[in-house]
């Protein structure tokens, strides 16, 4: 499912999206990404959303909020986030719009969005507030983005019960896919001095090598914070039969294999 959802809630960071943003004044892509993603908090201040994003590197988050703030109010990024998300997806979708059952699709997702526990879960559980979008697409958006802050949150947890902080998740990421961590696009841009003390601590703890790779410890907490993640996402979709988590398994595979498909033909 994470597979599924991922890439239909990521349209939000797309160029569509990105463009609604700098229209009604946005600097730049992460003023967009902060405003939209962290509008559902309300004008929580920086030190807030830092906390519930939590793999930032310090002093990011504060370069955007409150500034967005006097820009554009939350309930106002909330919109423009959704029709610039749905209106990607639905151009990523194209003739799937109108091929597929996305009525039932869409239903069965929302019912899964919208079911999961909510407790420990600030992101998801702001989403959670929102009225739903009554179009199907935009609908579709949302589903999949409650679903996809829902495990967000969860993965969250588990990287503070593993003591794993933000920056170090990245670095982890980074070494799972084979890119040493100053070579990773979240965070290549940090001081080399601020990354490689990271890197260090980590190798001090025994998860990576002296060459930056994983150890064997490095590479079973990287796969067990994974399982956990996943076991701790998987309430949402009890609220579905095996029937019913086939049949959204089913329709969600094409859409998320048009958005991919997409994706890789954007430069």
């Amino acid at each position: 499912m994470f597979e599924l959802v991922e890439p239909i809630g990521a349209v939000t960071f797309s160029d569509v999206p990105n463009e609604a943003f700098l229209a009604v004044g946005m600097r730049n892509y992460w003023d967009g990404y902060f405003a939209g993603r962290a509008a559902p908090l309300g004008l929580a201040p920086a030190e807030v959303v830092h906390a519930v994003f939590y793999n930032f590197a310090d002093g990011e988050v504060a370069r955007h909020i409150p500034w967005v703030w006097g820009k554009i109010t939350p309930q106002e990024a909330l919109t423009v986030r959704q029709q610039g998300s749905s209106a990607a997806l639905r151009q990523w979708m194209g003739p799937l719009v109108d091929s597929l059952d996305l009525t039932r699709i869409t239903d069965l997702a929302t019912r899964a969005g919208v079911s999961a526990p909510t407790v420990g879960r600030p992101l998801y559980a702001g989403l959670r507030a929102l009225a739903l979008p009554e179009e199907p697409v935009a609908r579709l958006w949302h589903a999949a983005t409650l679903l996809r802050e829902h495990r967000g949150d969860g993965h969250n947890a588990a990287l503070v019960a593993h003591g794993i902080g933000g920056t170090e998740a990245h670095v982890l990421l980074a070494l799972s896919m084979g890119m040493r961590a100053e070579e990773f696009g979240r965070v290549h841009h940090l001081p080399r001095p601020r990354l490689a003390a990271v890197v260090d601590g980590l190798r001090a703890r025994g998860l990576v090598t002296a060459e930056g790779g994983f150890t064997d410890a490095g590479r079973r907490l990287r796969e067990r914070i994974e399982t956990v993640t996943d076991e701790l996402a998987a309430p949402a979709y009890d609220v579905l039969s095996p029937d019913e988590l086939d049949e959204l398994i089913a329709g969600l595979e094409p859409i998320a294999a048009a958005v991919n498909a997409a994706n890789s033909h954007t430069p």
